[in-house]
């Protein structure tokens, strides 16, 4: 089975082309070696605050959620899937504003660190799992970019 990316946009913005985003995640799934269907959606900060105070309990947006379905009692259903991540483009844009760089960069660092979370990686783990997972979301960076 090949890599399959599906691209929800319910939140444009400029300097974010979806089509470059949904390209990113192909290349990045074959860059950390996994052929499996991901979804990846972009929306405002609205949406993200409801699906954060949802599924995590804070009543707050964030950048990035990863919903994995590899994971919990129901993960041999549909190996083939590996699951969900959810970008807001609102909070990506204020922090490349805050970083001085472009939005679509932050796109793509959220992109690889949602699905780093997919693969098993959690910085909020341990210190030492923080690093782990901080190095490889650069590796792939560096390797998408080259």
């Amino acid at each position: 089975m090949s890599a399959t990316v599906t691209l929800v946009s319910r939140r444009r913005l400029a300097g974010v082309r979806a089509a470059a985003v949904r390209r990113d995640a192909a290349r990045l799934l074959a860059l950390a070696g996994v052929a499996a269907e991901l979804s990846v959606a972009l929306v405002g900060d609205a949406e993200m605050r409801a699906l954060n105070r949802d599924w995590r309990g804070q009543d707050r947006p964030t950048d990035v959620l990863a919903f994995a379905l590899r994971e919990g009692e129901d993960a041999a259903l549909h190996p083939e899937v590996l699951g969900d991540v959810v970008i807001s483009l609102d909070t990506a844009a204020r922090q490349a504003a805050a970083r001085g760089a472009p939005v679509a960069d932050e796109v793509r660092v959220l992109l690889a660190h949602g699905l780093l979370h997919l693969l098993g990686y959690d910085h909020e783990r341990s210190p030492a799992e923080a690093r782990r997972m901080f190095a490889r979301q650069r590796a792939l960076l560096r390797q998408l970019a080259g």
